[in-house]
């Protein structure tokens, strides 16, 4: 039961029509009414008009160009349909984060095809690649060299 707070949002951004806020289904009556609040503020504040202003000027300063910098390419290969045999099975309490959702089962396949068993999952921060303790550094590396934004993960 979430007593605290004020919901989670707003999603902002750019060409967004709309003003977006979420409750959990644990959010009490005291997080919705604090959420309803917010909502109304940011609808007096003309939330939308300010964005709008915002994104204009921060494209002006060359955000898109930045933003361009740090999206990296697809790591989908070309093979990803190929079949590719999972090594045998093993314990797998090593997590390693950065991965795209959208790449999670490809850095996965990444890693089955150097002998390396791994498992796609979720953490507390997002998409995980799970593997062997033993073999995060290895397998990390591994990521890093493909082109996975790869980094060992922190168990929460």
């Amino acid at each position: 039961y979430e007593a605290l707070g004020y919901g989670y949002g707003p999603g902002i951004g750019e060409g967004y029509d709309r003003t977006i806020l979420i409750l959990s289904r644990a959010s009490g009556v005291p997080v919705a009414a604090n959420a309803l609040a917010y909502g109304a503020s940011l609808a007096k504040g003309n939330l939308k008009e300010i964005a709008k202003i915002e994104f204009e000027k921060a494209n002006k300063a060359g955000l898109k160009d930045i933003l361009k910098g740090l999206t990296k390419d697809s790591k989908k290969a070309s093979d990803s349909d190929e079949e590719v045999a999972a090594p045998p099975k093993e314990v797998v309490t090593g997590s390693i984060s950065g991965i795209d959702i959208m790449d999670l089962e490809d850095a996965v396949k990444a890693l089955w095809k150097e002998k390396i068993y791994a498992e796609s999952g979720m953490g507390c921060t997002g998409p995980i690649v799970l593997v062997n303790e033993d073999k995060v550094a290895k397998a990390t590396e591994i990521l890093a060299k493909v082109g996975f934004v790869a980094k060992e993960g922190d168990p929460c």
